[in-house]
């Protein structure tokens, strides 16, 4: 009789399969609208509170530091005590931190609460992607990745949407956007129990009964036969001594996944810096090239809308020709439309390569949560995203200090140059990794011998 992970992997899309990855993605978009909403935010507080560029890059490069570690802690934490708990938890530490920084009075406890809700954040998207990754049958794996990825552009949709008619509406408008940011804390509560866990996971554990019970909810809703008896329990070098801490780690530096490592991380940390470093501050160049604040958000909203398409064509296509080869494309699409962006002047060229940038920039991600939590065997694979996602935050933590730094040396030009660099830098990165296209994802670390 076959086991859990197989029998997922054999199953048709089904009312389970949406609902976990509608319930996923609810919480992704959510995150991405508190990422989203600081850049308005900022460009509001420049206005308002006359705070200088050193102060707006440590707001948001401190969020990133609480990124960093949350997703190096998160992922962890995930293979030690399951997705699902962990990914309601740090829905709730970020959106009560949200929450809260409505009611700051100054820069200093603007600060420390964006530590925590980058803590947050950080520790719930590589949690999410390896989650709905150990659900999805294995031919439409990547798909549903990307398709949960771009639940972040819902998410970033609606902050820009914030930010133009909230942000910019009031004087007390940021305030506002943060509590609208707070909802993920209710949300977490459905999340902790109403969706399943992982049965992969389950089954490293040694928790086959378990893992069967979700396996035949998931079979009912395709109106598959149900096995007649559990699959009887088969022990495994994880289930007896499961890897933890510093062992999960050293795991990723084996022989055996040590190329998969440095190459992923090398993505991570690339996309990461020119990401951040570029959409945090649209709203704040296009205000110091003398649009006003409205028409900066209005313009960030266009720009933020190319998002969508980006995704769909990631979906289709991850499936189509590969992973690597999807992700190597996209990376060089936002290599080129950076360039055009940087040289831009006219508020066509802003607009149209601003588009062609948030496109490829976004079609990137969402092959990039695709590809890696399927490079880890499940006893790692939550650590091997989570670390891979914290070495990316070391270069969003880097790149807002970095932008208003080059923006005085050498303009828009200079800064979309360094990011053109480092989406090319990316590209080549791709060029180790495996593609597992349809393939059954890895359970053990000798299974990915």
């Amino acid at each position: 009789m076959a086991n859990p992970s197989a029998r997922l992997d054999d199953l048709p899309f089904n009312r389970q399969h949406a609902r976990l990855l509608t319930g996923s993605g609810i919480g992704w978009a959510l995150d991405a609208m508190d990422v989203g909403l600081i850049s308005f935010i900022i460009a509001a507080l420049t206005a308002q509170w006359g705070i200088t560029g050193a102060e707006a890059g440590l707001i948001t490069s401190v969020g990133f530091v609480g990124m960093a570690l949350g997703a190096s802690l998160g992922g962890l934490l995930a293979d030690k005590l399951g997705r699902r708990q962990v990914f309601a938890l740090t829905l709730l530490v970020y959106g009560v931190a949200t929450g809260a920084s409505a009611l700051v009075g100054g820069v200093a406890m603007l600060i420390v609460l964006r530590f925590f809700v980058g803590l947050g954040l950080g520790s719930e998207l590589p949690v999410a992607s390896t989650y709905v990754a150990e659900f999805a049958p294995a031919r439409i794996r990547g798909r549903l990745v990307v398709v949960l990825e771009a639940f972040w552009a819902v998410g970033w949709t609606l902050a820009a949407l914030i930010g133009t008619f909230v942000v910019g509406a009031s004087d007390d408008g940021w305030r506002w956007a943060f509590l609208l940011g707070a909802v993920p804390a209710a949300y977490a509560l459905v999340i902790r129990w109403g969706m399943p866990e992982s049965p992969r996971w389950l089954e490293s554990k040694g928790r086959h009964a378990e893992a069967d019970a979700i396996v035949r909810r998931f079979e009912a809703a395709s109106r598959r036969p149900a096995p007649s008896a559990a699959p009887a329990p088969k022990p495994t070098p994880y289930a007896a001594a499961p890897l933890q801490g510093a062992s999960a780690v050293g795991a990723l530096w084996s022989p055996t996944l040590r190329v998969r490592t440095s190459a992923i991380w090398l993505v991570w940390f690339c996309v990461n810096f020119s990401y951040y470093g570029a959409f945090i501050w649209i709203p704040t160049i296009l205000v110091q090239q003398g649009y006003d604040l409205v028409r900066s958000f209005e313009f960030t909203l266009l720009i933020t809308l190319a998002q969508l398409p980006g995704y769909a064509v990631a979906a289709w296509l991850i499936e189509v020709w590969g992973r690597r080869i999807t992700l190597s494309t996209f990376l060089v699409g936002s290599a080129v439309a950076a360039i055009l962006y940087g040289t831009s002047g006219e508020l066509w060229q802003i607009l149209l390569y601003g588009s062609l940038l948030s496109f490829f920039n976004l079609g990137a991600w969402g092959a990039l949560y695709a590809v890696t939590p399927e490079l880890y065997p499940t006893s790692v694979r939550a650590t091997g995203a989570g670390w891979a996602a914290g070495a990316g935050r070391i270069a969003s933590i880097i790149a807002p200090l970095f932008t208003p730094w080059a923006l005085t040396v050498g303009g828009a030009g200079l800064v979309f140059t360094v990011f053109s660099a480092f989406f090319a830098i990316a590209a080549l990165g791709t060029i180790p990794l495996a593609d597992k296209r349809g393939e059954v994802l890895e359970a053990t670390l000798a299974d990915a011998r």
